[in-house]
């Protein structure tokens, strides 16, 4: 089964609005495996991008002038991702995104979803999760996801981020991390996550009682001692 996650950085939120793709990243999956084998790339949208958008992924309209126009990247994106199953975080904004910037190609692409099927993994983390926060950030401190590097928003980086949420998320057989050239029980040489935390991790922050605090459990201590006849186990120890 070959699955690609996939995510995209825009000059809005709105296609309505006319804002366009600046940023695609994917990473491929086959068998719930990491093949290596990712595609990115960046776009000139042929327009300026807000502010607001550039303070989240940080990608400037002078850093774009040089890039190809998605037309002439549509053919390559399509054939690296024609028949897969795509793995999108809030699938809606990335599909009706893509989906703006093929009915505006001469050749007036079919839909994505008629190419490929596609799972929004906003929806599971829901479903998985109710009433918890399930954005991208939150997810990779449930499944101990390494997102430090996250300062701001990248189409690729995101996609790997969200590959091992994904791997993680969905439980079955997961690669554990091994050595290189080492193989797991079934044989097989297993690829480890791409940004999944060691298990050794640092060593957890210790706060101290401050003196209000231990003297507020000294008081309970006693009343405790005078409703038990002074038979209160932490003191004794």
């Amino acid at each position: 089964m070959r699955q690609i996650v996939l995510d995209t950085e825009t000059t809005g939120l709105e296609t309505s609005q006319g804002h366009r793709i600046i940023e695609i990243g994917c990473v491929e999956l086959i068998n719930r495996k990491l093949t290596g084998e990712h595609y990115h790339q960046y776009v000139n949208p042929q327009r300026d991008i807000d502010a607001g958008a550039i303070e989240v992924h940080g990608i400037t309209n002078e850093f774009l002038a040089d890039k190809p126009v998605f037309e002439k990247i549509a053919a390559d994106f399509l054939a690296y991702v024609d028949g897969a199953e795509l793995i999108i975080h809030n699938a809606p904004f990335d599909v009706g995104f893509i989906d703006s910037e093929f009915k505006q190609l001469k050749s007036q692409l079919q839909p994505i979803e008629t190419h490929c099927s596609i799972i929004d993994t906003l929806k599971m983390a829901r479903q998985k999760h109710p009433g918890q926060r399930n954005s991208l950030d939150a997810l990779c401190q449930r499944y101990m996801v390494d997102n430090s590097q996250r300062d701001l928003h990248g189409a690729l980086l995101d996609a790997e981020i969200l590959a091992d949420v994904y791997l993680l998320m969905t439980g079955g057989q997961v690669t554990f991390q091994l050595g290189a050239g080492e193989t797991g029980a079934d044989g097989e040489n297993n690829q480890t996550g791409i940004r999944r935390l060691p298990a050794e991790r640092r060593p957890l922050r210790v706060i101290r009682a401050s003196a209000d605090e231990l003297a507020a459990h000294e008081s309970s201590l006693d009343s405790i001692a005078g409703a038990s006849g002074d038979d209160v186990l932490w003191r004794s120890q």
